[in-house]
């Protein structure tokens, strides 16, 4: 299997004093976005400290019993998702005035209560190597940003191979969702991904999903459009029928014009 090395995104320029290197840093945000639907960002805001203490968390949460899991709730956990909504709105925010609108429409789109946090472990399958941790799909949000250790396990389908990506533990990988796919009109690619086991060692990572309210309406920002426009809701019910009937996501397809 290929090993890739990610687009590697230095967010600290979008922070610069220097126009040039704010506008530098946003295009290549938004060319990751269109040639590969996959990114990583470092100096990306969030505290070392936090991202070390969610993995420490996250690791003993999945060491207890299943009963003890349901009154498991820190005050780390939620401090660790503010700082990636932020960092998803800021994200986002890049994205959407690439195309000429304005974030503040966006983050009235995308409020709190409709993201969520995902805490993922994959147990070690010394059985086979080709047993998956995660089916291949695309991500059903906006985008999604994720913190992994350095076990590996994650592919991505790029120029129609399936391409490993090269754990990096000091950057956060963001990957294009559905929706984003749908309101660019195909500028921003949502690309299949999976996630295979380890023989060897359990996997941890930590997703973070921008998504809209279930009765927001989702339609392209540009005109002739390549997607009918649905509502967020319409589009998760559609493909919990696709996985019953056929057994997988079908997704956007079924929404192009």
């Amino acid at each position: 299997m290929e090993e890739c090395q990610l687009p590697l995104i230095d967010l600290r320029g979008l922070g610069s004093r220097d126009e040039r290197e704010r506008a530098a840093c946003a295009a290549a945000i938004c060319r990751a976005s269109s040639e590969w639907g996959f990114f990583q960002v470092v100096n990306h805001g969030i505290n070392p400290g936090l991202v070390r203490k969610m993995r420490s968390e996250q690791s003993r949460l999945f060491r207890l019993p299943f009963d003890d899991k349901v009154f498991f709730i820190r005050e780390v956990m939620v401090e660790f998702a503010a700082a990636m909504a932020e960092l998803a709105g800021t994200l986002a925010g890049v994205l959407v005035e690439n195309l000429g609108h304005s974030r503040g429409d966006f983050e009235d789109i995308c409020q709190e209560s409709s993201c969520f946090l995902r805490l993922n472990r994959y147990p070690a399958c010394p059985t086979s190597p080709e047993v998956f941790g995660l089916v291949p799909h695309t991500d059903s949000d906006f985008l999604t940003i994720l913190s992994q250790d350095e076990v590996g396990g994650l592919q991505l389908m790029k120029d129609s191979r399936w391409v490993a990506v090269k754990p990096n533990q000091d950057a956060l990988i963001v990957n294009i969702g559905d929706l984003f796919q749908a309101w660019s009109n195909d500028i921003y690619k949502s690309v299949e991904h999976k996630v295979m086991a380890n023989a060897k060692m359990e996997r941890y990572s930590i997703a973070y999903f921008l998504c809209p309210s279930y009765e927001t309406s989702i339609g392209s920002c540009r005109e002739p459009s390549k997607y009918r426009k649905f509502t967020f809701g319409e589009y998760r019910s559609q493909i919990q029928e696709q996985v019953k009937k056929y057994g997988y996501k079908i997704g956007l397809p079924s929404f192009r014009l």
